[in-house]
């Protein structure tokens, strides 16, 4: 597995409104992957999601709430400064990237993606544009509507994607000077319930983890097109569950030889090899979470250990990865109550 950087720093989102702390700032061991935490802030409201600038001076998050908003925050010191005031965006913001000197966020309860300017200090400044999704899916509960769930920029930089549980579909965007674009929308298996997506390290496969169904949808990607191409779909677990399940995240390893998806319910991780083409995975082993309910899974920048924010046991649990077989064995844990999510800085 391709080594990088080491992190100095974790960055852990969570909900205030079930007893979380808001942004949690921790020292990360190089060796270990022991997290240390140092301190916390709950300037905002369910910081759920957060993302770091390139320079690592600034902390973005959204606020989870009915009303929606970003926030930015200082990252000098054992604890996070909130910087400038929240804006406000969409209803109940789960995502957020930046891109192209904004800040994307996807609303779920709105089903819109908005594009908030940073200024040239990279504090927010008023909301610019905002892309309104429209559709439904089978689902009577949860696919009533749209319900963007995730937005992030493709390896090229060339578009901005938005991951829909609603409608059943991913939404490749142009982006003009805060204004979005819809240039295709591509759609999934009507019922999947697409909750996040990863790209291949290599650029040109995408893979889009579905909530309602335990599945993993492999996808080709051509950037000078904005093509996505669903090529098939593979089981995230080992067998059927006596459970209700909801997959949460995918991450890929830095050279691609390995995935790795959450699921709730039954509380694992599942490892997912990936063959030279990224065509054909292969679920290879399920490990427990080491906690209840994981919303997120990170890995550092090295590539040596896996990372999950177990909201409902409120911790969060680090693994050490074989490099060889891409299995992820419990080393460590946090407490952090409600913990939502996990970036490296």
């Amino acid at each position: 597995m391709v080594v990088g950087r080491h992190a100095e720093r974790a960055y852990i989102g969570s909900f205030t409104a079930a007893g979380g702390p808001g942004v949690v700032t921790a020292a990360v061991d190089p060796d270990t992957g022991a997290l240390t935490v140092l301190g916390a802030t709950d300037a905002v409201a369910d910081p759920s999601y957060l993302a770091l600038s390139p320079t690592g001076d600034t902390l973005y998050a959204v606020s989870e709430t009915p009303e929606g908003a970003l926030a930015a925050f200082r990252t000098a010191g054992d604890r996070a400064e909130l910087a400038g005031r929240p804006v406000p965006v969409g209803s109940a913001p789960t995502h957020l990237a930046l891109y192209d000197g904004h800040v994307l966020a996807a609303n779920y309860r709105s089903g819109s993606v908005s594009a908030v300017p940073l200024s040239a200090d990279g504090t927010l400044a008023a909301a610019a544009g905002e892309l309104r999704h429209t559709g439904s899916g089978p689902h009577p509960q949860r696919q009533q509507g749209p319900h963007a769930h995730q937005v992030l920029a493709d390896p090229s930089g060339r578009w901005a994607v938005s991951v829909d549980l609603g409608t059943d579909s991913v939404r490749v965007c142009a982006f003009d000077d805060g204004d979005l674009t819809l240039h295709r929308e591509v759609a999934l298996r009507p019922g999947s319930g697409p909750r996040h997506l990863v790209f291949h390290p290599r650029g040109d496969r995408a893979y889009v983890l579905n909530e309602l169904s335990p599945t993993l949808t492999v996808c080709a990607w051509d950037a000078a097109d904005g093509a996505l191409k669903p090529l098939g779909e593979l089981p995230v677990l080992t067998e059927t569950p006596a459970v209700d399940t909801y997959p949460s995240e995918v991450v890929v390893a830095p050279d691609g030889r390995f995935l790795w998806t959450a699921t709730r319910g039954t509380d694992v991780i599942s490892v997912i090899a990936l063959d030279e083409a990224g065509d054909a995975p292969r679920l290879t082993a399920t490990v427990p979470c080491g906690g209840h309910w994981p919303r997120d899974l990170a890995i550092d920048p090295a590539g040596r250990h896996l990372y999950a924010a177990n909201e409902r046991s409120g911790d969060v649990t680090w693994f050490t990865i074989d490099q060889e077989t891409g299995i992820p064995s419990r080393t460590g844990a946090v407490e952090v109550p409600a913990a939502s999510c996990v970036v490296f800085g």
